[in-house]
């Protein structure tokens, strides 16, 4: 009798070991999504709120680099946009030799309409590299590089990058084309500028 119910309640007591222990595992995996997504989701808050700023100091930039050529013949330039004013730079050489540059003013309203624009395209969308991986010299040697930056007081607070070239892709996760054209625009004749420069 008593061999009876100590086989009974062996398996009994077993199979609530497991489901107990299957339940922890479910809780600890729960636990880890959702904290995982929680962090990576603060993390697109703090990018889209340095983003959307339109205290003073605050600024973004676009910076194209064109193929990695001769130093007489290598170009880049820079806009960036401000809530007091909009500058384009064209520069040749590694050295960022200045061959044009042009500085306007801006007003407050208009970068806040600026930067949802930005923010509606998805330019802070992905996750800025670190380390090495963040280094973009050298990359895409026959192409262009895209380098999409939020500022305050100067100071670079994210950047994300992508090139033209496909082994190249880089952090961005927005169409840089989209995202160039936005800053080209906020200059008069920008995408005349940018096109006689032939990066």
């Amino acid at each position: 009798m008593a061999n009876y119910r100590t086989s009974r309640i062996l398996p009994t007591i077993l199979t609530i070991v497991v489901i107990v222990i299957a339940i922890a595992g479910l809780v600890a995996l729960a636990r880890l999504v959702f904290t995982g997504s929680s962090s990576n989701d603060l993390a697109v808050d703090t990018a889209q709120q340095n983003l959307l700023n339109t205290s003073d100091g605050r600024a973004v930039s676009m910076t194209v680099r064109g193929p990695i050529v001769a130093d007489e013949d290598f170009k880049s330039y820079q806009v960036v946009i401000s809530p007091t004013s909009r500058q384009f730079k064209a520069y040749t050489g590694y050295l960022d030799v200045i061959t044009s540059q042009e500085t306007l003013s801006n007003n407050t309203a208009a970068y806040d309409q600026f930067v949802n624009a930005l923010n509606r395209a998805n330019m802070v969308a992905g996750t800025p590299f670190e380390g090495e991986q963040n280094n973009v010299l050298g990359i895409c040697a026959t192409g262009k590089v895209y380098e999409f930056s939020t500022l305050n007081d100067g100071k670079m607070l994210e950047m994300l990058w992508t090139s033209t070239c496909g082994g190249s892709p880089g952090s961005l996760k927005a169409n840089a084309n989209q995202l160039s054209q936005l800053f080209l625009n906020q200059i008069p004749d920008g995408s005349d500028i940018a096109k006689s420069l032939k990066l």
